[in-house]
């Protein structure tokens, strides 16, 4: 791979990189297109990280359909898949790690602790082997995205991030690769989270400032629906993710809600 990427750039081709876990989605898809506009070469990552799952998530069933995602990245765009195994990205001996600070610590990583370390860690590691010009995140994982964004600036990576809108089902769902786990039933329960957010927004456009009046009520809607059990629910400040208590400047509303076993996580920002 890397010998590939020093080739592609002394031809002077400017690289788009999307890395992913695979289970291609529409969403991912999404990004694969942007970065074939905006890029002379496109490479898709297919890796399902080891050391981001904690030890009862589901790292071993994450599903892993590589001739299905070969065909959509290709059908997308894409130039080049990069699919190691955890052996060629964590050698024997393997020790170094990079560590993260206070974006790390709310929302999802107080429910997955470690899990930012990984995600950290092999980001870092993929930018390092594709050198790419621009890499494409979607926004559904939006502190993931911030904590991707603060390493970048903080390690001297040269590599621009770019966020792109979540893409959703036609009922509102956002898109995931985890929603193939749902039966009909929790998969119809699902669009509480984005029937939460909806309220959310309506009651901010009404003048409604109050962060945990519209938390509260966002519960309801989720506690209401049977299969649903929350996770968290927070609002926050958009860049440093801290947790506001009331409407001012650009927040993120986000929410973790387990639907079933299964837990689905979606955000959207205000302001």
């Amino acid at each position: 791979m890397q010998k590939y990427i020093v080739k592609a750039k002394r031809a002077g081709k400017k690289i788009g990189f999307v890395p992913t876990l695979g289970a291609l989605h529409e969403g991912h898809l999404s990004l694969i297109r942007r970065a074939r506009k905006e890029n002379d070469l496109v490479v898709v990552s297919i890796f399902v990280n080891p050391i981001q799952f904690g030890p009862k998530e589901d790292f071993k069933k994450y599903p892993r359909p590589l001739a299905k995602d070969r065909r959509l990245a290709k059908s997308a765009g894409a130039d080049v898949i990069f699919n190691p195994s955890a052996e060629e990205m964590y050698p024997s001996g393997y020790q170094t790690y990079v560590e993260v600070g206070k974006l790390a610590e709310g929302l999802c990583g107080a429910a997955r602790p470690g899990h930012f370390r990984g995600v950290a860690t092999v980001v870092a590691k993929l930018f390092n082997v594709v050198s790419a010009d621009k890499a494409y995140f979607g926004q559904k994982d939006y502190q993931q995205v911030q904590v991707i964004k603060q390493m970048v600036e903080d390690l001297n990576i040269p590599v621009q991030v770019v966020i792109c809108p979540i893409v959703r089902e036609k009922d509102g769902l956002a898109m995931s690769s985890r929603n193939q786990y749902l039966s009909p039933e929790e998969r119809i329960s699902a669009t509480c989270l984005s029937e939460a957010l909806k309220v959310a927004k309506a009651m901010i456009s009404s003048g409604i400032k109050d962060a945990i009046k519209i938390k509260k009520e966002m519960r309801n809607i989720i506690e209401s629906n049977l299969l649903g059990r929350v996770d968290y629910i927070e609002i926050v400040n958009a860049e440093n993710l801290e947790p506001v208590q009331k409407m001012q400047g650009r927040v993120t509303i986000a929410l973790a809600v387990f639907i079933g076993k299964t837990r689905l996580i979606d955000n959207m920002v205000i302001g």
